[in-house]
């Protein structure tokens, strides 16, 4: 369901950058609101994904893991990037990188866990 609800929200928040901040930030704040979106997105259809895997029998607890570090990635990654192009405020910049640490984090306990059930 998170990933349902915040594929939803990428959605409602692509459409706004692309109507409604069009004339109120830059080219370039655009590109960054829009990489945001994506970035959100992904990670939202995986966490769709994540909950499919569990029902096939990967391990719960590092999918779960997984999940957390998705949300927390959603969180980090695409929430800062919204409030920099949204706020201006340039010292949550530094906040992103922690964001796509998370992401990379998630998809390798997704690896571990189908990894795992190979064995």
């Amino acid at each position: 369901m998170a990933g349902a609800f915040l594929a939803l929200v990428a959605v409602m928040a692509g459409a706004f950058g692309a109507h409604g901040l069009r004339n109120l930030v830059s080219e370039r704040g655009l590109e960054v609101f829009q990489t945001a979106v994506t970035y959100q997105m992904y990670h939202s259809i995986a966490l769709v994904l994540l909950a499919l895997l569990a029902a096939q029998g990967l391990s719960r607890k590092l999918l779960a893991w997984s999940a957390g570090f998705f949300l927390a990635g959603i969180l980090l990654f695409s929430g800062s990037l919204y409030l920099l192009v949204l706020t201006d405020i340039r010292w949550i910049g530094p906040i992103t990188p922690l964001g796509g640490l998370c992401f990379m984090v998630g998809w390798a306990l997704l690896i571990t866990s189908g990894l795992r059930r190979n064995k």
